[in-house]
């Protein structure tokens, strides 16, 4: 479970998050973080959050971030507004680190969803760009649909291919979450 202050490192993309205030500090309303994305790290699949709002500031850096298709580079100071449902990645062109305040209301489990899928990577459950595997995440997917919605392959196919993949990973052990990521 997140708290205030706690740092989650993820192994493979080389973020680091160190949470601000969590859902249970602001009775849900925002979670709030400092996030570190290290040097060249890579764009992420591109993704929406269909219920959520998130906020950035650039503390240190720079930050490049695909917006419905256009990136734009945002530097130091700079402040930014994802609004929901808007398709999105970002991920640090530079060879120094970024900082960035992330701010994300409501704040639903999206905090749940960062720690599972940094402790999935940590344990080497993903491949090198923290991805984990298509019976993971059909689990994951289908769990954080609220708060967490890639664009590839279309929602149709999502919905189809992880409703027959579930049952499968259920079988083989796999789990949404994992306590031992949420501790």
């Amino acid at each position: 479970m997140a708290y205030t202050n706690k740092i989650i490192s993820n192994a493979k993309t080389g973020q680091v998050i160190r949470f601000i205030q969590t859902a249970d500090d602001t009775g849900g309303e925002l979670l709030e973080m400092e996030a570190t994305f290290r040097a060249r790290s890579q764009e992420p699949a591109e993704h929406y959050h269909p219920h959520q709002v998130e906020e950035f500031q650039v503390l240190s850096g720079r930050l490049a971030v695909r917006i419905a298709g256009r990136v734009q580079i945002f530097r130091m100071g700079d402040r930014f507004h994802i609004p929901r449902n808007a398709v999105h990645s970002m991920w640090n062109p530079t060879d120094q680190p970024t900082v960035v305040n992330w701010r994300v209301s409501p704040a639903m489990d999206t905090e749940y969803l960062l720690e599972t899928t940094t402790g999935l990577a940590n344990d080497g459950k993903t491949d090198a760009s923290g991805i984990p595997s298509v019976l993971q995440l059909s689990l994951l997917i289908k769990r954080f649909s609220r708060v967490f919605r890639l664009t590839k392959p279309g929602p149709a196919v999502q919905k189809v291919l992880f409703s027959l993949l579930t049952p499968v990973a259920l079988l083989f052990g796999y789990k949404a979450t994992y306590s031992k990521y949420l501790d």
